[in-house]
């Protein structure tokens, strides 16, 4: 399932293209000033709704915007069913802040 990216700008200039992606059986994250504000599922027919939301989900935790235990809530998932997912997707589930990992690291060594 396809998911694409609106902006509140883009709601404003061009509200119909909520609909018109919804019937394409899309996915759609709105964003306000670059926050995330709502999920749009589309549930058009032959539309893989768990598909939807398992891309909206992964897109959030991607942004760093939900947690993954969230993320894994929102797609219907068990949680390491979605670290599999993210693994798929290439999406880091192991995420370090800078001068984390040679912390980690000088602990083990003599």
């Amino acid at each position: 399932m396809a998911m694409h990216t609106l902006t509140d700008e883009d709601l404003q200039r061009s509200p119909e293209q909520l609909l018109v992606g919804a019937r394409r059986g899309e996915s759609t994250l709105l964003t306000d000033g670059g926050t995330p504000l709502m999920l749009g599922v589309s549930l058009a027919v032959n539309t893989d709704t768990r598909a939807g939301l398992t891309d909206l989900a992964a897109a959030l935790y991607d942004a760093e915007q939900i947690s993954l235990g969230r993320a894994a809530e929102i797609a219907g998932l068990a949680y390491v069913d979605m670290v599999d997912e993210m693994g798929r997707r290439e999406i880091a589930t192991i995420r370090l802040k800078p001068g984390e990992l040679e912390r980690e690291l000088a602990a083990f060594r003599p």
